[in-house]
């Protein structure tokens, strides 16, 4: 790391841009209940949906996917390493999860990390998307689609990307964690579907 500088500034706007959680503002322009307070309490696009109908969820989700993409792609602009990569899309996530903005409560994070890896690595996460996608077709329980996409995300990279095959390991833990209120409600039968 010669010149600290352009990662640094990344990782700054990193944290700041995923600290805009995109569910606060469409939930104030569509004039929905806060989603920190109302339906399952997450600011993410599933309670969104639930408060207000598919418009604003996907403007949400557009939202939280721009925000990581935008400073990953400045990243990949300026030629930083792979590790470096990684650590701007860290920073990304853990704005979305943990924003300056909103008193340290955020989101789980999936749509942040597909906006970052649709930058990076596209054909691993159009493959996940696929998966997410399937799984929700099925079951109609985002967490499930959500919970198994992080299962497959290392596995996946290492085939399709492989030099991102260890930050997706990373990044699916921190999904994981952040969803472990829902896997014990799907432990009890008690997470709802669409």
């Amino acid at each position: 790391m010669e010149h600290p500088l352009p990662l640094l500034i990344c990782a700054v706007l990193a944290y700041v841009l995923g600290s805009t959680m995109g569910a606060f503002w469409i939930a104030k322009f569509f004039h929905l209940p806060d989603p920190a307070v109302t339906g399952s309490k997450n600011p993410g696009a599933t309670n969104i949906y639930r408060l207000g109908g598919w418009l604003p969820a996907l403007l949400t989700l557009v939202w939280d996917a721009v925000k990581g993409a935008i400073p990953t792609a400045l990243a990949v602009i300026l030629e930083l390493s792979v590790y470096e990569q990684g650590i701007v899309v860290l920073a990304a996530l853990i704005g979305h999860m943990l924003p300056m903005f909103h008193k340290f409560r955020g989101g789980k994070g999936v749509a942040t990390v597909f906006g970052c890896g649709l930058v990076m690595a596209p054909l691993t996460i159009l493959s996940l998307a696929l998966i997410w996608s399937s799984m929700f077709y099925w079951r109609r329980i985002s967490s499930v689609s959500s919970l198994t996409a992080a299962v497959c995300a290392p596995w996946l990279a290492w085939w399709l990307d492989p030099a991102y095959a260890s930050l997706f390991m990373l990044l699916a833990l921190f999904i994981l964690v952040r969803h472990r209120e829902n896997i014990v409600k799907l432990a009890r039968g008690g997470e709802q579907s669409l």
